[in-house]
């Protein structure tokens, strides 16, 4: 179902690839829009095992979409560096597809929204986490993405040196 990578030696190993997901806090879910355009955008995410979790308005063009198809991929970017006297960039990204879905059950949400909150304001104790959350609990959608297949990938320059 999913190609083989075509420039294998440049393939990330999945520790690392698992690395970059940890280790960054945005990358962009990639969605297909009702009129069958591509419908890309910058979240924050949090990773729980297979999956990846994003929080979001009830309402707007991403649910209309996560409606409308409910395949996705999304794409973390670790480094680009562009180097002009090469008219190259050194890069690592890593990509995966998967499907999407809103989460239904209320202590799933829960605990994703408190993963999140935990993950980028790591201060907070959990009573406090708990009063962040309460207020905008209703207002809220959380996606989850289940990765079907991801990959990472480098630039030719990272895959020498290897």
């Amino acid at each position: 179902m999913f190609k083989p990578m075509r420039r294998i030696q440049q393939q990330l190993q999945d520790q690392e690839v698992d690395e970059i997901l940890e280790k960054h806090t945005y990358g962009v879910l990639s969605l297909f829009s009702e009129d069958g355009y591509p419908y890309g955008l910058p979240l924050n995410y949090v990773k729980e095992g297979d999956k990846l979790y994003f929080h979001v308005a009830k309402v707007g063009h991403k649910i209309d979409a996560l409606h409308h198809y409910n395949k996705a991929s999304f794409c973390v970017v670790d480094q680009d560096q562009v180097v002009p006297e090469e008219l190259t960039t050194y890069y690592k990204s890593v990509i995966a597809f998967g499907k999407i879905s809103i989460i239904e059950d209320l202590e799933t949400k829960y605990s994703v929204l408190d993963h999140f909150i935990a993950r980028f304001n790591p201060q907070l104790n959990m009573q406090e986490r708990k009063e962040a959350i309460l207020p905008s609990f209703d207002r809220v959608e959380l996606i989850q993405f289940e990765i079907e297949h991801i990959t990472g990938k480098q630039a030719k320059k990272f895959a020498l040196k290897q």
